[in-house]
């Protein structure tokens, strides 16, 4: 079979090509890495670097390994496969889940609490409210040791609160002795109270409590109008004694000066009827009305 030269040239022109466009291959290949460590690489490195914000916190987890946390304010650069995601949490009000930063704030927070209908120490049901100041100080507790520091904080608060209000009577009960603690009269002894209570039982998550006071303390509706009574008749029963003991105070004063000054001799009866009259007029709530004696002191 006789090939031509035309055949021959367009077979040869075949070969080159071919083997220019491997060797083309080969070099992109071979440059491939290079490329790809020049434009992939400085992407990494930017990734690896953060801010700290003052009072603020961020956790390092390394392909969910704990290496550290970073507490110090400015700019820096860590290992660029540290998570920026510490897992999510169950959000109980959407239902939910929601991510968790691995920076946590370390400033100091306020919850309110809400109200709460509790009974206290003698079973009276009230109604108590309080308020804490907390921060976190343990981050990697905050994290890995509850689901959600924050909804954790709420519960926990709302317990305590609860405790504390049983532990303590309302108020001072006939028949108790006196001089123990009561909701209303030792604000600062609950209060100091509260606040151990929630220290033993937010430690579990690395949280302290700055403060915790009462901010709303009340008798339960249906017996609010009764213990009112109550309270007036104790203020009423008090005043009463207090003005007697004045009475009987300046009566005996009014009696020894009398005779000490030999003003007037007065018997036994006689010394009656002037207590008598002076206890009534001191203890009376009305003006008294003076009467005047045109006869004989025994007239």
């Amino acid at each position: 079979m006789k090939v031509t030269k035309t055949a021959a040239v367009k077979f040869l022109t075949w070969r080159l090509w071919t083997q220019a466009h491997r060797r083309a291959l080969k070099q992109q290949v071979a440059a491939a890495p290079v490329i790809d460590t020049v434009c992939v690489g400085p992407l990494l490195l930017l990734m690896g670097f953060f801010t700290i914000q003052p009072n603020q916190a961020r956790v390092l987890i390394l392909f969910g390994d704990y290496k550290g946390t970073v507490r110090d304010e400015g700019f820096h650069w860590a290992n660029p496969f540290y998570s920026r995601s510490a897992g999510a949490a169950f959000d109980a009000k959407t239902g939910k889940p929601t991510a968790l930063s691995t920076k946590v704030s370390l400033r100091a927070r306020t919850y309110n609490g809400e109200h709460l209908k509790v009974n206290d120490k003698c079973g009276n049901p009230i109604e108590i409210a309080d308020v804490i100041v907390w921060r976190v100080e343990n981050t990697a507790k905050a994290l890995f040791d509850v689901d959600d520091y924050n909804s954790y904080v709420h519960t926990q608060s709302e317990t305590a609160l609860r405790h504390v209000a049983t532990t303590y009577a309302y108020d001072q009960m006939p028949g108790e002795l006196e001089g123990g603690i009561t909701l209303r009269s030792n604000v600062e002894e609950v209060s100091e109270a509260l606040k151990e209570e929630l220290a033993v039982r937010l430690e579990k998550a690395g949280v302290v409590i700055d403060d915790a006071r009462l901010t709303h303390l009340a008798y339960a509706p249906e017996i609010a109008q009764a213990m009112l009574r109550r309270q007036q008749a104790d203020a009423v029963i008090a005043a009463r004694e207090k003005i007697v003991q004045g009475a009987v105070g300046m009566v005996d004063m009014a009696l020894a000066e009398l005779s000490a000054k030999n003003v007037v001799d007065l018997d036994d009866e006689r010394k009656a009827a002037m207590v008598s009259n002076l206890m009534v007029v001191l203890c009376s709530e009305s003006d008294a009305q003076p009467v005047l004696n045109t006869g004989t002191l025994y007239q």
